[in-house]
């Protein structure tokens, strides 16, 4: 007599009943086995299961910028910094990796109002 395990988790088939860890999708195997622990799964319970996939790519920095300019407004996430140029509180910022990896980020930091710019390398 063979006796079920239970599992920790109740979930969908994209996730380990065991450790909760996304599985790989099914290929041509017999099981969909996790990585994160042993638990393995008979690729035959996927068979109704529909598996959708779409790419969405980011806008480039040229055209978001370009947006940008087009409606004059600054976007973006706000930090409570004071402009030093017109005193105006919040500025919108962006960080970027300028430097090499182990080094901080660089912030650039742009008035709403006036649009001065300063940068700070952290």
């Amino acid at each position: 007599m063979s006796r079920k395990k239970s599992h920790v988790f109740t979930t969908d088939l994209d996730f380990c009943p065991d450790c909760g860890s996304v599985l790989p999708l099914p290929t041509y195997e017999q099981f969909v086995a996790c990585k994160s622990c042993s638990f393995k799964i008979d690729v035959y319970e996927f068979d109704a299961v529909k598996t959708c996939s779409r790419i969405v790519f980011n806008t480039s920095d040229k055209a978001a910028l370009k947006a940008q300019e087009e409606t004059g407004e600054l976007t973006g996430p706000t930090v409570d910094r004071k402009c030093p140029k017109c005193g105006h509180e919040g500025m919108v910022y962006t960080t970027r990796q300028t430097r090499s990896a182990d080094e901080g980020q660089t912030v650039f930091f742009s008035c709403p109002d006036c649009r001065f710019q300063e940068i700070e390398y952290s």
